[in-house]
């Protein structure tokens, strides 16, 4: 038997072509707006976290700014109808993810932003990402490209730049330099650990935890090395304080988490690479901080290393 003759005339369209390639989604519009609001929450604040603590304790501030929001996160977690349990048999994992991805870094940060201008630690915190890829190649079977290790280079030679920037000053503060690169550094494992995880928990579950645990351990310590200088925050500070509770714990954390699994690549690496850049030039512009010339070249050098590591190949 012949097969029947196709009738290009008569068969039905092919699909329509997409706009968009599956390799680069479209994100929705509620997406877009909430990346946009969330780098803007995290870039500002640098400068505002630098004036909540001048002249007030920077542990006792963490934990004031935490101790508020934590309840706004979780009843947040109640309203999406997140489960809360964790089985027992992943409590020592939960707490590995705890001290990796929080306690270092927020207790290191606190402590240094004191020491550094609110710009030049914001370029340093970011370079978490390139943390994070030298991790994934040493722990996580993450093979580099040439062009992120030249990303590696880049970032390197930013963070010289303003070690000895620091060093060869009178005033400088190479000591707040290093707590924060070793902040984002442990960050980074953090970062890389999540990702391989082998909890089959929400991850706002356990960023929750994550959250309440480093609440726990910040208040504790304000309470053990800071109480003698405890003061009622100014007006000023109450308000860094709140923006801190609501704007970075309630929303910007619990956000980014919640994106982070459906975002495009691109669009992740646009939101990284602004936040230091935002927190170099509001730091400028509110709290009057000079930038030198190795702060301009950290902060060029810092956004090729970011893009260099974190945008996505091209596909083949």
């Amino acid at each position: 038997m012949q097969p029947m003759p196709t009738q290009p005339t008569t068969s039905p369209d092919p699909a329509p072509t997409p706009l968009v390639t599956p390799r680069m989604p479209l994100l929705t519009r509620r997406q877009l707006w909430t990346l946009i609001t969330l780098t803007l929450v995290w870039g500002i604040n640098w400068p505002i976290m630098k004036f909540g603590v001048t002249g007030f304790a920077p542990l006792t501030f963490r934990s004031l700014s935490m101790l508020i929001g934590l309840p706004v996160f979780g009843l947040a977690l109640v309203l999406m109808k997140v489960p809360f349990r964790i089985p027992r048999a992943h409590w020592r994992e939960l707490l590995l993810l705890a001290v990796t991805n929080m306690f270092v870094w927020h207790i290191l940060v606190i402590l240094a932003i004191p020491m550094l201008s609110s710009g030049r630690a914001a370029i340093l915190g970011y370079t978490m990402p390139i943390f994070s890829a030298i991790c994934g190649v040493l722990w996580f079977n993450a093979p580099l490209r040439a062009r992120q290790w030249l990303g590696v280079f880049a970032a390197a030679v930013g963070v010289l730049l303003l070690l000895w920037n620091e060093l060869t000053h009178f005033a400088g503060q190479p000591v707040g330099v290093l707590m924060i690169l070793v902040a984002a550094a442990v960050w980074a494992y953090g970062t890389q650990r999540l990702r391989h995880t082998p909890m089959e928990v929400p991850t706002l579950t356990i960023a929750f935890w994550m959250t309440l645990l480093t609440t726990i351990l910040l208040t504790g310590l304000a309470i053990a090395f800071e109480q003698e200088r405890w003061q009622m925050p100014t007006q000023s500070t109450q308000w860094a304080i709140l923006y801190n509770a609501l704007g970075v714990f309630a929303f910007a954390q619990a956000a980014w988490l919640t994106l982070a699994r459906g975002l495009p690549p691109v669009a992740s690496t646009l939101s990284v690479m602004f936040i230091p850049v935002l927190g170099v030039f509001s730091g400028a512009w509110w709290l009057g901080e000079v930038l030198h010339w190795q702060d301009w070249s950290a902060v060029v050098l810092m956004v090729v290393a970011i893009a260099s590591v974190l945008w996505p190949a091209k596909a083949t």
